[in-house]
């Protein structure tokens, strides 16, 4: 499908703009623009400026409140539980991240439980904010329940997201970040935008049969968690994507399992909700709460070059650190510029015409 290349500045005003008409303060504007913006750089395409429009449309069925006010509920010295007041994911869990940070600052670590939040966007902008102070940060979040969990019929979970980022001294940032599912519903959009199929074992149909169809959750169809069957681990990513949502949903009471808020605007809302809006669990951890952090930065350095160092398969080029993907695609674009199909370059373009916004 045809893509078209636009800056990071035509992209940031364009969305910076798009937040302020619909409420949000300049301040949250820019969180907003910068943690969604994030995604493109990195290269998670599925997770930013294409889910614009699906922000506003959150929006507009009050969902989403522009202009929140968010507050700690509860906390120690070391953990927090903040309430997001329906806000922007993208805003309250980078105000729920700076909370620990502190809290880490002040003493060793720092925990945060989020609740009555919306989407956040990439976990790995949330946790790479602990990597300046010298920290290990992490991040995770529940969303839509789209996965059956192993033998499962019934969509039970979220891709639920886990990001673990680690400093390291001259070598670049250890930066996990995935879906506890085989693939996010995100690359679902993009195969649907490239009228594409799925690889065998990331979906399965309403009948729990195995699927390629990218459509398939449209028609009653399921995520599969990470492994795709019991024979290649599935039950070890569905039990990941179960701690996720405990951490995220379970310690700071909102909701869980099927009970999760959709992202789609136009499904219902579940009934009977056990809490309140989606969650999240970020945490922060100073390395010299544990070892000076040189010391383990140097040592990071060292454990990073064995892994570059590896023989590798016959074919490949060289054994890849969890995180260099995603930078080597920051650098590309933000020196050439970030591609968008067409068919979402025309989404964007109906939101600017409706707010009076142009890329």
């Amino acid at each position: 499908m045809p893509e078209q290349l636009f800056s990071y500045k035509q992209l940031f005003d364009f969305a910076d703009t798009i937040f302020q008409k619909i409420g949000c303060s300049p301040e949250h504007a820019e969180t907003a623009t910068k943690t969604l913006l994030s995604a493109d750089l990195r290269g998670i395409d599925s997770h930013g400026i294409a889910r614009l429009s699906g922000y506003v449309r959150l929006w507009e069925v009050k969902r989403v409140n522009a202009n929140p006010d968010i507050k700690v509920l509860h906390e120690t010295p070391s953990t927090a539980v903040v309430d997001g007041d329906s806000g922007l994911g993208l805003v309250v869990a980078p105000y729920a991240m700076k909370i620990a940070i502190e809290k880490a600052k002040n003493v060793g670590t720092g925990w945060v439980s989020v609740q009555n939040s919306n989407h956040f966007g990439i976990a790995g902008y949330h946790a790479m904010m602990a990597l300046e102070h010298d920290m290990i940060g992490m991040a995770m979040t529940n969303a839509s329940p789209l996965v059956a969990p192993t033998f499962s019929i019934d969509k039970m979970l979220g891709t639920n997201p886990i990001c673990v980022a680690a400093p390291a001294g001259n070598e670049p940032a250890f930066v996990a970040d995935l879906a506890t599912t085989t693939a996010a519903n995100g690359k679902l959009e993009i195969l649907q935008r490239k009228n594409a199929d799925t690889p065998v074992g990331w979906v399965q149909d309403a009948e729990g049969n195995s699927s390629t169809d990218a459509n398939i959750l449209k028609k009653g169809g399921a995520l599969l968690p990470l492994g795709g069957d019991r024979e290649h681990g599935s039950h070890k990513g569905y039990a990941l994507g179960a701690i996720v949502d405990i951490f995220s949903a379970l310690l700071s009471g909102a909701n869980y399992a099927p009970w999760v808020p959709p992202f789609p605007a136009y499904v219902p809302m579940p009934a009977q909700q056990p809490g309140k809006g989606i969650g999240h669990f970020l945490g922060a951890m100073r390395i010299d709460a544990f070892r000076p952090a040189e010391d383990f930065k140097k040592d990071m350095d060292h454990w990073i070059q064995g892994f570059r160092s590896c023989k590798t398969i016959p074919g490949e080029e060289k054994v890849l650190v969890p995180g260099d993907p995603e930078r080597e695609f920051e650098a590309e674009r933000m020196k050439n510029g970030i591609p968008l199909l067409d068919a979402v370059v025309a989404d964007l373009a109906q939101l600017g015409n409706r707010f009076d916004a142009s890329l």
